[in-house]
């Protein structure tokens, strides 16, 4: 790297022994420095993006470790919900929130691979991050599965167009046949608490910063995904195994 070249040449002038370097003040080592860069102004964009790459390569090594350490909760926590094929060979894990536009759009692309693909299991990480009524929303999905009824909320939640409130959440409830006054009690179940706790924990880990997001196998997929790319991170992390 020229940056790098420079700055070492500018560092042996003034290294410690020679004459030059001791009468030379730190102020002045200072001024040759900003002088090169003056005279080689592409020289900050390449230390800059050279920054960038070892931040780049520090994240994924960091994720990586976080998808070793975690692999075993992300694919197989009891307490997350599973829909498709509970015994299927690749695991797709989504963190959504029932408020997201981009959540509720990629639906139907997951249910058509799913649809197609009968050897997938899809593990639902609820992330309420958009709002109080996301939170309300995940807790009542949660709480759901008390009476065996959380892919029917799920899904009557997800394809809610208004923004889901309590009100509506516990409206949408009732219409799919919960006993509402008895979720209300379990949507404050420890289990609900830790299951949004320890999504919240992944998420943060793996560097996620929106939904929907996506693991499958070693892959990180953020934000909307179509149907035919998440076959192709299935296959492939299916081809791996």
């Amino acid at each position: 790297m020229r940056v790098t070249s420079i700055l070492f040449a500018i560092t042996l002038v003034f290294a410690p022994g020679l004459t030059l370097a001791q009468e030379t003040t730190e102020d002045r080592i200072k001024e040759l420095v900003a002088e090169t860069l003056r005279e080689n102004p592409e020289l900050v964009l390449e230390a800059i993006q050279t920054l960038e790459a070892r931040q780049a390569e520090a994240q994924a090594a960091a994720v990586a470790a976080t998808l070793a350490d975690e692999r075993a909760l992300l694919e197989r926590d009891p307490n997350a919900p599973v829909l498709g094929n509970p015994e299927g060979d690749v695991t797709v894990v989504e963190f959504f929130d029932y408020n997201c536009p981009y959540c509720k759009r990629a639906m139907p692309e997951i249910d058509a691979l799913l649809a197609e693909d009968g050897n997938i299991r899809l593990v639902l990480r609820e992330w309420p991050i958009l709002s109080e009524g996301s939170a309300i929303a995940a807790r009542a999905a949660l709480a759901a599965r008390k009476q065996n009824k959380y892919a029917e909320l799920h899904n009557a939640l997800m394809g809610a167009r208004a923004k889901l409130d309590e009100q509506s959440v516990l409206r949408i409830a009732g219409e799919v046949g919960l006993d509402v006054e008895q979720l209300k009690v379990d949507m404050q179940s420890p289990e609900v608490e830790e299951h949004i706790a320890t999504s919240l924990r992944l998420a943060e880990a793996l560097g996620f910063n929106g939904t929907p997001s996506f693991v499958v196998g070693d892959q990180l997929i953020p934000g909307f995904v179509e149907k035919a790319q998440l076959a192709e991170v299935v296959a492939a992390a299916r081809a791996a195994e």
